[in-house]
């Protein structure tokens, strides 16, 4: 039995391991088959492991110390699946993101600063920076505050996260195919990439108001089936390749907003339907309410401006996406999260 010392914390809407990148296994073949092994999977409930039975509590962070110019730690995100065999670092997470300044002021990586000390972060899976301000009264880490977000009960301290130079992070480009709208299986389709290749599509080409609960979406096995058909053919058209066993790109169904947002989504992810939004599937979403024409666009409600508050209104409440433009494009784009620190310990696997 191998073991590994961990911190299992909230990060966003999201949860899982965050662990010192020394910590683990340095083959990626044995840290793997160690992480399979402390989630419990592969197990649709999980039950011999730390996972939560979802893709969303099933997520890993490793972090280390960084050697690049400006950056204080580089992290890595892996997702877990649940009912496979598989360990994916094709994709960026940043709701877990939000968990990785507090763990590297934890772990003495970045030193805390009186008040609050921001953390910058490079991102392994796509190549980019973001910046976490960490709240650190008296110079510790404080998860209590009054932030609030949508998909979390009660409030903690803010964690604000801004994302610089994510466009085209996974798939060379904003667009990738180098049009706002492609037509895939007879749905028009925008495939972006402003930090998470999403496939942003109308609800109502489906036949769908936008409002069903993602319970009933997922139940819907001819939906799923027509989205995964789309999903597949969009991938070598995003330069991803086969997707067939890759967690990107996401798939998002957009409506007019219903409760004063800019645009109302639904996301599967890729299989399983969100009970929110991803933290960087927020912020190409948002882009893509930016873009001159295109399935988000046309039902979007746009605040206007050269900063636009862009919320990105899911089941379970709103992201705000501040969006910060310069010469029509988007320069910088910053969300609001929180996160909490659950269990500081030692994990065990069988391998």
């Amino acid at each position: 039995m191998r073991q590994a010392r961990c911190m299992w914390m909230r990060g966003g809407t999201s949860k899982g391991g965050y662990f010192l990148a020394e910590d683990l296994p340095q083959d990626a073949a044995a840290r793997d088959a160690f992480l399979l092994g402390v989630m419990g999977s592969p197990d649709p409930r999980q039950i011999d492991g730390m996972g939560g039975a979802s893709p969303l509590t099933s997520k890993v962070a490793v972090v280390r110390p960084s050697a690049r110019e400006g950056v204080d730690v580089d992290y890595l995100f892996l997702q877990v699946f649940v009912d496979r065999a598989l360990v994916s670092d094709a994709q960026n997470c940043g709701n877990i993101l939000a968990g990785v300044g507090p763990f590297a002021v934890e772990r003495g990586l970045v030193a805390a600063q009186d008040g609050e000390t921001p953390v910058r972060i490079f991102m392994e899976n796509t190549g980019q920076l973001a910046v976490a301000r960490v709240a650190t009264p008296g110079g510790r880490v404080s998860y209590a505050g009054a932030a609030r977000i949508d998909g979390v009960p009660g409030t903690a301290a803010p964690v604000p996260i801004a994302f610089r130079d994510t466009a085209g992070s996974s798939c060379g480009a904003l667009l990738p195919t180098g049009n706002a709208s492609d037509e895939i299986a007879g749905v028009d389709c925008t495939l972006i990439d402003n930090g998470m290749p999403c496939v942003v599509m109308r609800a109502d080409a489906f036949g769908l108001s936008g409002q069903e609960a993602p319970e009933e979406l997922e139940a819907n096995a001819a939906l799923r089936d027509r989205l995964e058909a789309i999903r597949l053919k969009a991938g070598p058209m995003m330069n991803l390749g086969d997707v067939a066993e890759k967690s990107v790109p996401k798939m998002t169904l957009v409506s007019a907003p219903r409760a004063g947002g800019a645009v109302a989504t639904r996301t599967f992810i890729p299989h399983r339907c969100h009970a929110s939004i991803g933290v960087l599937g927020a912020v190409s979403v948002a882009s893509a309410c930016l873009l001159p024409e295109g399935p988000a666009r046309e039902v979007a409600v746009l605040p206007g401006g050269a900063e636009q508050a862009l919320s990105v209104e899911h089941p379970s409440g709103e992201t705000t996406v501040i969006a910060t433009l310069s010469g029509g494009e988007i320069a910088e784009a910053a969300v609001l999260r929180t996160a909490r620190k659950l269990m500081d310990g030692t994990v065990f696997a069988p391998v």
